[in-house]
């Protein structure tokens, strides 16, 4: 038993879904694509790291057109839908509403395997509790390794804008000084000079 729960521990490491971090520009849109048959569950999950009011409009397209799904001005979500035909399916991510900033998103695209409908019976006889367990426990972990690459990237994030402000605060400070020492000497000038006696000859 203590093997079994080893090796499923191992197959949901290895089939935990990889996060993507893109770049969406103001007034931009950028879609990714999918590939799959009919019955195959598919899904979603994304969330903003940075940019404005970390918000993004998102899109779902079918094969044929329809839109699976639509969200707008969204932080974060998770969506899973089951494709109805087969074909490409279109995610999208959209920051036409944006003026002049960018967007970095996080995201990822899971495709289960697709259900035959002769095994749909056979499948739900044989399903049981620990196969609903597994099914948790990958889910809980998957949703465990994106929060870890999304606490990365904000920490990448905010160290940068630390730099970025500490060189700022440590170059202002030496124009400060630069400006208090030629005031002082340009004082100390000044005054020398209104005091300097001059002869009349």
């Amino acid at each position: 038993m203590k093997t079994l729960f080893s090796i499923v521990f191992l197959y949901c490491l290895i089939n935990l879904g990889q996060a993507y971090f893109i770049t969406v520009d103001a007034h931009a849109e950028e879609c990714f694509f999918e590939k799959t048959t009919a019955g195959t569950k598919l899904g979603l999950t994304f969330e903003v790291a940075e940019g404005g009011f970390l918000d993004i409009d998102v899109t779902v397209t079918g094969p044929d057109g329809k839109s699976v799904y639509k969200g707008t001005k969204e932080t974060n979500g998770k969506y899973t839908f089951v494709a109805h035909m087969d074909g490409v399916y279109k995610f999208c991510f959209s920051n036409q509403m944006s003026t002049m900033t960018p967007k970095i998103i996080m995201f990822s695209i899971e495709a289960g395997e697709p259900v035959k409908p002769e095994d749909k019976e056979e499948n739900e006889k044989h399903k049981n509790k620990l196969e609903d367990m597994i099914q948790e426990l990958s889910l809980a972990m998957t949703a465990v390794k994106h929060e870890q690459e999304y606490m990365e990237v904000r920490e990448r994030i905010h160290r940068a804008i630390n730099d970025s402000t500490n060189s700022r605060v440590v170059l202002w400070a030496f124009f400060e000084s630069f400006v208090l020492v030629a005031m002082t000497v340009g004082q100390i000038y000044y005054l020398k000079r209104f005091f300097e006696v001059r002869r009349v000859i």
